[in-house]
């Protein structure tokens, strides 16, 4: 009796985050990709199987979950599976935005990229991107994949922070307290600050010890705690506070406080019994 193949799954959608024209995952089991080209680059990586393709007509193949695989705009490619299992991958098309035109020849000699962190920071990019609301977090990830990128490709060195760290980390944490319910992205932060974006996230997680995003999404929470206690309902918190919709509010709740809003609500609404006084033995 011959076993049941898995299925081919395919999930793809395009996120409100600049830069990212598409989000791609799929489980292919026997899909052949013809020769084709993109408008976008291609930045994938492999969660389990492994892949043979050519690009520019020279092969190359990539196994297991270490590496990374970056496909040029442009550039004719294939690409299949090798086992009969299959491979499960996580695609990102990026436009010119995050990686210029002129790095093509570079991501043609090199296309499979021997590199841990930058794969963890893919993962974490993707799932980021799966939470609805979360745009300025994947936004300031997405800032440090294409720094990563440009190392590779350019040989450009990440800019530390300099003695002017506290001063732009307190300018943003200005720029972040005055924004709370609408948020603000990435880019125009920077803009406003005059700095380069990655430079502007490192400055503030020296100073302040935590990535802008998580900083934003810690007040959020201390203003929904306010909200809950003088009796708003959860869905109104939400919105008040700056979140996507009350399960975001929920997600974010439940990680920093440890339940959930409708419970810390219905639960503190009063104060706890206290317990009797000791008896005293004279």
């Amino acid at each position: 009796m011959t076993a049941e193949r898995p299925r081919t799954s395919v999930n793809a959608w395009r996120p409100s985050v600049p830069g990212i024209s598409e989000v791609f995952h799929a489980h292919f089991t026997d899909h052949a990709y013809p020769v084709h080209t993109h408008d976008t680059w291609d930045l994938m990586i492999l969660d389990d199987g492994a892949v043979d393709f050519a690009l520019d007509r020279r092969l190359h193949a990539a196994t297991g979950t270490a590496g990374v695989l970056l496909l040029p705009p442009g550039v004719p490619h294939d690409g299949r599976t090798v086992t009969t299992s299959g491979f499960r991958k996580r695609n990102l098309y990026l436009d010119d935005s995050v990686l210029p035109q002129r790095l093509v020849g570079g991501a043609v000699d090199s296309p499979v990229l021997d590199d841990e962190l930058l794969r963890h920071r893919i993962h974490q990019l993707h799932v980021s991107l799966g939470q609805s609301g979360d745009e300025f977090e994947s936004e300031c990830r997405l800032s440090f994949i294409r720094e990563r990128l440009h190392f590779h490709l350019d040989a450009l060195r990440p800019l530390a922070p300099t003695g002017e760290a506290n001063r732009l980390a307190g300018r943003l944490r200005e720029l972040l307290d005055s924004r709370i319910p609408v948020g603000i992205s990435l880019h125009e932060a920077a803009a406003t600050l005059h700095a380069h974006p990655t430079h502007l996230i490192r400055c503030f997680k020296q100073t302040y010890g935590l990535p802008p995003h998580g900083y934003l999404t810690g007040k959020r929470i201390d203003r929904a705690r306010h909200l809950l206690l003088d009796g708003l309902r959860p869905a109104q918190v939400a919105t008040a506070v700056g979140f996507h919709d009350q399960a975001h509010l929920n997600r974010h709740f439940t990680r920093h406080v440890g339940t959930t809003p409708g419970r810390y609500r219905r639960n503190l609404t009063a104060p706890p019994a206290q317990p009797p006084p000791p008896t005293v033995v004279v």
